[in-house]
């Protein structure tokens, strides 16, 4: 696609516009909702040079019937982490496009956290030449908090120098409240070092002065919303609130509801999918997914609209992005069905991309050695694994279906000779640092997970990304461990000491080079094996299993150094 900022090309643009030449492509007798107006007008719409130049009647060298067919913005994921679906790039853009969305707002914090600014370069090199933008948000947390072991850190300085990349639009995510509320130095130099470009939040559980201190930062958008009061209170502070609905956070309909309940202006609310697997994207869709429950929800087409793709168009200052209208970009899908949003065509730059479901064509993938061999374990036996209690009490993660936050709780285990011992209910949990070799193991207990008979382990562990296994038995525990050290790195499930199911992940330990095909069919054979060994068939496992290790979001979570109290910001002892 050209670039679009010469004169000559303005010109052409504008006469284009008044009907003195013709345009490249028109699209005729189209139905298209105004995103500005909410009405529905039937109208060519002229394309010339990438760009919308007009709605009317006009000719072009190119023509498209779209009589009976609506013509509206494609999505936008306003908040993404592209190493969640476990796809290089390119075949997490092969997913997504003929879904329809063509702008993602990626923030690269996890293979940061791996591999530092070798690891978002890597990642900037490899969406340059794909049929979609990715623009990217500067990682803010890497690592996460500073009681993390990760693979990498970024200082202030460190990200300083990715703010003359044109597509990196902000500070990403600033998961570190603390740090925020408290003022610290490095924390304030990485701010400061952003504003006045858009800065993401991730907060969750905090009210009143803390978050209006949190959002005084100039901290804008927020995707962490579990509760009603949460959703409220972010927006009333003037937060964009991003509607999440991934593989493991599932926030949609609580936001949409209460946003409906409550009456409150649409405008500062637009989808994410946050972490979404290719499994799920292949089924469900992508931010089409989002759109389609949200009308089912019985919202308007046009609010779906603007919340799939305008109003994160503005939030990022992504001015010409995000409506049918002339001088925005034609990122365009031509609709068969507009209450099912079904998509013919996706229009990119007014370029047919994919038609009917098609793959687009994508440069082949070119892996950097930097983004391998990350994988770096100590030795681990079956004593490292075992957990000792004083009596029969404990403290306990207590998952909870479809959310990423978590209870703690002090509850009775069963515990024999002073050894936890797993059952149906209680799991064991082991985190183990993986970049380092340090030796460093934190055990702890989970309830809900509801495995048996097997264990699962993975170098998913957000955001550190170290090792983190889930099991009722060391001995399938501990051969997880192996399989995943000896493919370096990946999720693999193991029953009866033999792998039942399983992902190499070689990239950074968090992507596969695989084809999107191969992902998909290994992820699923995975949670399929996952559910028969009695995992809650409402719990994504491998989503659920990455997000036990991540220290910011309440309760309990579990790290390399044993269990946290994210309320109390302090470890606690398993044995009570």
């Amino acid at each position: 696609m050209a670039q679009y900022l010469g004169g000559r090309t303005l010109e052409r643009r504008i006469r284009v516009a008044m009907g003195a030449v013709e345009a490249d492509l028109v699209l005729k007798q189209a139905a298209v909702p105004n995103l500005f107006t909410n009405e529905m007008i039937a109208a060519d719409v002229a394309i010339a040079d990438g760009y919308v130049a007009g709605i009317g009647e006009y000719a072009g060298r190119e023509e498209i019937d779209c009589r009976g067919r609506y013509l509206c913005p494609a999505f936008i994921d306003g908040h993404v982490h592209i190493e969640s679906t476990m796809a290089l790039p390119g075949e997490f853009a092969r997913a997504v496009i003929p879904h329809g969305t063509l702008t993602v707002i990626a923030d690269p914090h996890e293979i940061a956290n791996v591999c530092g600014l070798q690891g978002i370069r890597f990642f900037i090199d490899e969406t340059e030449r794909l049929p979609m933008t990715v623009y990217f948000m500067a990682p803010s947390c890497v690592p996460a908090t500073p009681l993390e072991h990760n693979g990498a850190a970024l200082a202030a300085a460190d990200l300083a120098q990715l703010l003359d990349c044109p597509r990196v639009l902000g500070l990403g995510e600033v998961m570190d409240y603390i740090a925020v509320v408290q003022g610290q130095e490095e924390m304030m130099q990485k701010i400061g070092a952003f504003r006045p470009r858009p800065i993401d939040g991730h907060l969750s559980g905090a009210f009143g002065r803390p978050a209006c201190a949190y959002a005084a930062a100039g901290i804008r958008t927020n995707h962490e919303c579990s509760t009603p009061e949460e959703v409220l209170e972010y927006l009333r502070l003037g937060m964009y609130v991003q509607v999440r609905q991934g593989s493991s956070a599932k926030n949609l309909e609580m936001i949409l509801t209460t946003a409906r309940q409550q009456q409150v202006c649409l405008d500062r609310l637009f989808f994410c999918t946050d972490d979404k697997h290719l499994d799920d994207i292949g089924r469900e869709g992508h931010i089409i997914h989002n759109a389609r429950m949200a009308l089912e929800l019985g919202f308007s087409i046009y609010d779906v609209l603007r919340m799939a793709s305008l109003n994160a168009a503005r939030c990022y200052g992504l001015q010409e992005t995000g409506a049918v209208a002339p001088g925005y970009r034609a990122d365009l899908l031509i609709l068969s069905d507009i209450h099912g949003l079904a998509i013919e065509k996706v229009l990119r730059g007014g370029e047919v991309v994919s038609s009917n479901g098609s793959e687009p064509d994508l440069p082949p993938p070119q892996p950097a050695e930097c983004v391998r061999d990350t994988v770096h374990i100590a030795p681990v036996s079956l004593r490292d694994l075992e957990l000792w209690l004083a009596g029969d009490r404990a403290n306990v993660i207590s998952v909870i279906p479809a959310q990423l936050v978590t209870r703690l709780e002090r509850t009775r285990v069963c515990a024999r000779d002073g050894r936890f011992v797993p059952d149906g209910e209680f799991s064991k949990v082991a985190v183990i640092e993986r970049h380092h070799a340090t030796g460093r193991i934190g055990l702890g207990i989970v309830r809900g997970f509801g495995i048996e008979n097997a264990a699962i382990a993975s170098t998913v562990a957000h955001d550190s990304h170290n090792l983190i296994v889930v099991g009722d038995n060391d001995r399938d525990m501990l051969a997880a461990i192996e399989a995943v050290k000896q493919s370096g790195g990946g999720a693999y499930l193991v029953s009866g000491g033999q792998i039942r199911g399983g992902l190499p992940l070689p990239v950074a330990g968090l992507m596969s080079d695989l084809p999107a095909s191969g992902i998909t069919s290994g992820l699923a054979g995975l949670a399929a094996m996952a559910h028969r060994c009695g995992v809650d068939e409402r719990i994504e496992p491998l989503g659920m299993l990455s997000f036990l290790s991540l220290p910011v979001i309440p309760e309990g979570r579990i790290t390399p150094d044993g269990l946290y109290d994210v309320l109390a910001s302090r470890f606690i002892p398993v044995s009570v």
